[in-house]
Order: structure tokens, then C-alpha cells, then sequence
């Protein structure tokens, strides 16, 4: 049989990446359907017929966002994930692959990095809690599907991610290294970043992320694990490799140390590489020339 894929958020990020490598799948975009709302849902996979769903659309947002909006943020989230989950059991999808984010992960935990039996060591970060709690319920659904009806569901839990395919025109949406790049680019004497500099993050390009995804749907992996590089770096530390990488010679200040965020939430990914041990990561300096090159 052959497997038809349907890819909520195919018109974003990672979805742009996997139209270069899935071309046959369906890519649904904000336009082509109204997550938020179940009939709308149920036409769409019972038109349809995928026997996979990739679940990429979410409501995603800075650090201010996430602390002005959070009631939206949870809301949306967990309405679309309901939605889409619910439908594709209803209609016989075989294989449903949430995609997450390390912000499902407690605050601070005592040892990194994290492993995916420490999801609930504690409540996520305060700063995007109600985003962070969303996702996390989203795992909780699939496996609550898979107890109770036997489905092969599964989901993966992303780092960071940066790509050429950002929304570089909406600031509140940016990701922090393409809206570093960007103020790179633009920036002469001085580039302002948000914070101390401190927190430590884990980044991949969402081309990696892409590949991944791919290669979960072509080996029928129904396991859920981490995706992540090693690599494990301050922001401060970042911004200083961009603008060596990029040949450019800027002050970095930084201002509203509150905003912060979490001080450090690095993922294991020993468990994926049990699966995919041959999988090579894009490093962070090439990635950045990617994305650099790309913002006008």
C-alpha cells in the first residue's frame, strides 16, 4: 500500500523543508483549513484518506508573546492537537506523528541533558508555560490513544530551530537565530539582544528536522524520542560565532535581563540515534550561512 502523508503547517518552516524532500505529501497551510475547528478537520481527513498525518501546525511565538498571550497560546494548541488527533483515529489513519518542542520539558531538573522519561520532573518554564504545558499535553493524548485503542501513534520533541524559510517580516514570530542574522545584517555599530546572554540552547537547522521526519515515516519508527544535536551553547557564545562566521564587527548589548527565559533545557538524543545512527547534523556555522544568504 502506499502511504499517503498529510502535513498540518506544511506551508511553515519545516514544512517548506519537507516539501523539498517529500514532494508528494499533502501540505495543509492556514489558508486550506481552520484547525481550530472539528468539522473542518474531520472534512479534511475523511476527504482525504492519509494513512499518515505529520502534525507540524501550532501556535508559536517569542518569549513576549508568550507572556502577553497565554491563554491563547494553551487554547489553540491544545484545540488544534484535540482536533486533529481525534479525527485521524476516527477515520483509520495509521501512523500520527506529533511534532513537539523541548519546552514540554520541567524547568530545572537536577541532572543534563534531559532524557524523554523526565517530561514530568516538573512543570515547564514560566516564561512560556501555557505553551510549553500545550505540547506536553499533546504527548499525553497519543499515548492515551495508544493505551486505549491500540494505535501506533507517536511523537518527536524538536530543539531550537533556525532556516532560511522563517518569517523574517514578523518579529513576535521570528525564531532567535534568524532574528539574530537579521539583526546582523542590518545592524552597524551595535546589535540589541533580549537578556543576559547566559541561557544555554540547543539549535538545529530545520532541514535536519525535515530529514528526520522523513526517515521515521520510511523505516514505520513508532517510537517517540528527542531530535537534537550535541551541541549545547550560550546565546552569548552564538552571537559571537555568527558575527565571526559572517565577517561582521558589532558590540553586542543586551537589555531586559527579566526576559531571560529558562536558563538551560538541552535534550538527549541517544535514544534517536539508537534508530537513526548514521544521521549527521548540519553545524551550526554552516547553518547560519544558509540562513544568512537568504534575508534580503
Amino acid at each position: 500500500m502506499t502511504n499517503k502523508i498529510l502535513i498540518t503547517g506544511g506551508t511553515g518552516m519545516v514544512g517548506k523543508h519537507l516539501q523539498n524532500i517529500l514532494p508528494n505529501a499533502l501540505y495543509i497551510g492556514r489558508k486550506d483549513c481552520d484547525l481550530l475547528c472539528y468539522n473542518d478537520v474531520q472534512d479534511l481527513i475523511y476527504n482525504n484518506k492519509p494513512t499518515h498525518v505529520i502534525h507540524l501546525a501550532a501556535k508559536v511565538g517569542g518569549i513576549q508573546d508568550n507572556i502577553d498571550k497565554p491563554a491563547e497560546y494553551f487554547d489553540d494548541n491544545i484545540l488544534m492537537n484535540t482536533n486533529i488527533l481525534k479525527a485521524s483515529y476516527k477515520y483509520g489513519v495509521k501512523r500520527f506523528m506529533g511534532v513537539l518542542s523541548t519546552c514540554i520539558y520541567p524547568d530545572k531538573v537536577k541532572k543534563y541533558p534531559m532524557v524523554e522519561e523526565d517530561m514530568f520532573l516538573g512543570p515547564p518554564t514560566s516564561t512560556n508555560f501555557s505553551y510549553g504545558y500545550s505540547k506536553r499535553c499533546l504527548a499525553v493524548q497519543i499515548e492515551a490513544y495508544n493505551k486505549q485503542y491500540n494505535t501506533k501513534y507517536n511523537y518527536i520533541t524538536p530543539c531550537n530551530l533556525y532556516s532560511e524559510y522563517d518569517n523574517f517580516n514578523k518579529d513576535k514570530k521570528m525564531h532567535f537565530i534568524t532574528s539574530l542574522l537579521k539583526k546582523i545584517k542590518n545592524s552597524d555599530k551595535t546589535i540589541n539582544l533580549l537578556g543576559t546572554g547566559k541561557p544555554l540552547r540547543q539549535f538545529m537547522y530545520a532541514g535536519d528536522l525535515a530529514k528526520v521526519i522523513k526517515e521515521i515515516i520510511n523505516q514505520d519508527i513508532t517510537d517517540s524520542f528527542n531530535v537534537a544535536p550535541p551541541d549545547n551553547l550560550s546565546i552569548d557564545h552564538m552571537t559571537k560565532i555568527s558575527l565571526e562566521v559572517l565577517n561582521k564587527n558589532l558590540k553586542i548589548n543586551y537589555t531586559n535581563p527579566e526576559l531571560d527565559g529558562q536558563y538551560r533545557k538541552d535534550v538527549s538524543n541517544k535514544k534517536m540515534l539508537n534508530y537513526l545512527s548514521n544521521f549527521k547534523f548540519t553545524s551550526f556555522r554552516k547553518g547560519i550561512k544558509k540562513v544568512y544568504g537568504k534575508i534580503s
